[in-house]
């Protein structure tokens, strides 16, 4: 295939009370709200996206955070883990600012020969910061408490836990990831020249009981190709394949392909162009509401529903 898959895109995950989710990975983790827009099928509801100064694919994590949600349960079929990269030496400085603001989390350990930490969000989404030398880093956002030695850069890898993992390596190996490492069930594999944000593990767990996808849950993993011409290419192939792959769907800020790998976990092939700076400048990015277009009739409606953020 001419065209590849040139990592992950984003992670988007399910939260509950908006204004705890906004305070914790702008406040806490010291990511940048990059847009602020509501669910395209539920205009009654917040869509966050937070990511880097200029919000690049590779950084991104969104949260449709729902209020009064019940909570989800990790496990099999799921993307249950997930890593963000922070500079080598910078594990101290996430453990002392945890701890200080009463983060659940373990103590570091050990993957592949990297430290990472583990932690819940508000919600109890799992999140991971592992160690990294700087040229695998996606430049920092960086706040006045958190500088560029310690700041996260962008994803490191996206854990998938699965009853079997066959079925799912195959898609892999579609999307031109191959295995790189493995660790007695969990398995990692890489893209062709390991870029930045590219990583995925596979954790095979044939006992583990299927998972919830609710409150604290990851939605969905999109994976990043340059435009819409690889996009189509990747439909075709997946269709061919015998895989239900919806058509192409506009987010305002890429496009976006949708279907669910073997093992449950719901995959999104998504554009890097347009990009988060097509209706706000880089300078305000996430200052403002902004609404599909189809919803711009009901603005002030909208905007009178949506739970308040300050």
């Amino acid at each position: 295939m001419e065209n590849k898959i040139l990592g992950i895109h984003h992670v988007t995950a399910i939260a509950g009370n908006a204004k705890r989710n906004l305070d914790f990975y702008t406040q806490v983790l010291g990511m940048r709200l990059v847009k602020k827009t509501v669910n395209f099928d539920d205009p009654n509801t917040y869509h966050f996206y937070y990511g880097n100064y200029a919000g690049q694919p590779g950084t991104i994590l969104t949260f449709f955070p729902w209020e009064g949600i019940t909570l989800g349960r990790r496990g099999s079929g799921q993307a249950t883990e997930t890593a963000f990269a922070v500079p080598e030496g910078s594990l101290d400085f996430w453990l002392k600012r945890l701890e200080a603001r009463n983060v659940i989390f373990n103590n570091p350990a050990q993957k592949f020969g990297q430290d990472y930490l583990t932690f819940l969000d508000p919600d109890g989404l799992k999140l991971e910061l592992v160690a990294v030398p700087e040229s695998k880093l996606i430049t920092p956002y960086e706040t006045g408490d958190i500088n560029g030695k310690v700041a996260l850069g962008g994803f490191h890898h996206v854990t998938l836990t699965l009853n079997r993992i066959k079925p799912t390596v195959a898609v892999l190996e579609l999307l031109g990831y191959t295995l790189q490492q493995q660790e007695v069930n969990r398995y990692r594999y890489v893209l062709e020249g390991n870029p930045n944000a590219g990583i995925i593990d596979l954790v095979e767990a044939a006992g583990e009981q299927r998972g919830h996808v609710a409150g604290g849950s990851v939605h969905h993993i999109a994976f990043r190709v340059k435009n819409q011409a690889a996009q189509l290419e990747f439909q075709e192939a997946i269709a061919k394949k015998g895989f239900n792959i919806t058509p192409v769907l506009d987010r305002n800020y890429f496009t976006s392909i949708y279907f669910r790998e073997p093992g449950g976990v719901l995959f999104e092939i998504a554009t890097d162009d347009p990009g988060f700076a097509v209706d706000e400048s880089l300078e305000t990015l996430g200052e403002a509401l902004k609404l599909p277009a189809q919803y711009e009739v009901n603005r002030e409606q909208i905007a009178a529903t949506l739970p308040k953020l300050s």
